[in-house]
């Protein structure tokens, strides 16, 4: 049932059926090559609520139940939090709060306090996704918030976190079968949208660039440059026998083969591998790169390296020591393992691994991001594996980020065209900002992590063939 209502969420923002193919339109410029992270913003549906589709958003269509106590606590704790931080908010009425800053502007602060009151974050995100409030510069505003998280509410209510924090839905444990739920809910909406506005090289993780601020032309190159910078530390060469945990749509798969490695690379997304296969016989690699529709438990063979692009973000604490005794079983003895995962403080996730949040109910369900920390000890713990070293980018992250969101900005009304009515554009829009806010602020940071163990005489084996899905 829970798979169902998320399909009928997202799957029902788009009426007209949308090819597994990308929109072939070629690449054009940012709209803000000089990098101030300001771009035009998807105007807002205030006023026209019915413009909300009650069947597809019904939480966000529908007005608070009326909780005048819990609305007003919200008020107030959430006016005193903004009087002190470096934002101008500007209300209905004509109220200003804020030191000054990037400005957030509230058009129903009565609506946006119930929220607020009843849900938390996810309230104020579904108060955006609502029109209730806008910020011309939404990444700055969020940054913001983002840098100063702890303050937003006061010590003793975050204490008392697992009285009034949501918990996380059944749905949110990544077994086997709520896995492959998880990830059609998110990377199964259409190949269509993605490629509106990733790069050429369909590469859906952050990139490393030369120099930032970036410009919209240097993505594809820093795209290349992370995945080389990867398979470099995980020294794929000619022969080299790898596993990729987590296809996306082939660039990284590719890229290794044009290196001569064998690849076998694993998903969960039917749309993500329909396409990756498509690429992989257009490049003639078919002879290199073994396609598997596949949970990462029930991978077999033995592998000289294996890599991992920001999939561990959908493991869940709860299986972390699993994922790791899979590393650990398929990687041949002296093989390199090398992750690139988006971190938060340890601190910050032993708060939150519990609690529902706003990406969660609408992005990544069943999406948790772990620690270094975390990392650290569940392989200490689980495996005899090691973090060996470790390279750190989140800036880079921010950058990549921002391209998408004025990407997609740039090109809304082509995500209209596929079928995205404008509450899903607000919500993909805020996420991207969200997303990039949490790295600006330092919140959030990626990296590549490469993963050893003591050396011992190589063992036989290769690569699986896949039986079932031939690439």
């Amino acid at each position: 049932m829970a798979h169902r209502r998320r399909d009928r969420r997202h799957q029902a923002a788009r009426h007209p059926p949308v090819s597994a193919r990308p929109a072939r339109a070629p690449p054009s410029p940012s709209p803000d090559p000089g990098g101030s992270g300001v771009s035009p913003h998807i105007p807002s549906e205030y006023g026209r609520r019915a413009a909300v589709d009650p069947l597809r958003w019904p939480d966000v269509a529908r007005a608070p139940r009326r909780a005048p106590v819990r609305t007003a606590l919200a008020a107030r704790l959430v006016r005193r939090a903004l009087r002190r931080l470096p934002l101008r908010v500007r209300t209905e009425d004509g109220e200003s709060l804020g030191r000054g800053g990037p400005v957030l502007e509230l058009h129903d602060s009565e609506a946006f306090f119930a929220r607020i009151g009843r849900s938390g974050l996810i309230g104020f995100g579904e108060s955006y996704m609502a029109g209730e409030w806008d910020a011309p510069d939404l990444a700055g505003v969020l940054t913001v918030l983002a840098g100063n998280v702890t303050a937003l509410v006061p010590r003793r209510l975050q204490q008392l976190r697992a009285l009034w924090a949501a918990r996380q839905p059944a749905s949110g444990r990544n077994t086997e079968d709520h896995s492959r739920e998880n990830i059609h809910h998110h990377y199964d909406l259409s190949n269509d949208l993605f490629a509106l506005f990733l790069d050429d090289t369909l590469t859906y993780s952050s990139a490393l660039f030369s120099g930032i601020p970036a410009a919209w032309p240097d993505l594809a190159p820093a795209q290349r440059r992370k995945i080389d910078q990867l398979l470099d530390m995980a020294e794929v060469g000619p022969g080299t026998r790898l596993l990729e945990i987590g296809t996306g749509w082939g660039g990284l798969a590719l890229r290794a083969a044009d290196r001569g490695a064998q690849v076998v690379t694993a998903t969960l997304s039917e749309e993500q591998l329909k396409l990756a296969r498509e690429r992989v016989r257009a490049a003639g690699h078919e002879d290199r790169v073994t396609l598997l529709l596949r949970d990462y438990r029930q991978l077999t063979g033995t592998y000289d390296a294996i890599v991992s692009v920001e999939m561990i973000e959908a493991v869940g604490a709860e299986f972390w020591a699993g994922y790791f005794r899979c590393v650990d079983r398929l990687l041949a003895p002296g093989g390199r393992a090398v992750l690139q995962a988006i971190t938060m403080p340890h601190e910050r996730m032993l708060a939150t691994r519990n609690t529902y949040t706003w990406i969660q109910k609408y992005i990544f369900p069943g999406g948790l991001l772990p620690s270094l920390d975390a990392i650290d000890h569940t392989t200490r713990e689980a495996t005899g594996l090691r973090v060996t070293r470790q390279e750190l980018f989140g800036p880079h992250y921010a950058e990549t980020l921002r391209l998408w969101r004025e990407r997609f900005t740039e090109r809304a009304p082509e995500a209209a065209a596929l079928g995205f009515d404008a509450t899903f554009q607000r919500m993909w829009t805020f996420y991207l900002a969200y997303s990039e806010a949490g790295f600006r602020a330092g919140y959030l940071d990626v990296g590549q992590l490469l993963l050893t163990r003591p050396s011992e005489p190589a063992a036989p084996g290769g690569p699986e063939k896949d039986k079932e899905n031939p690439a």
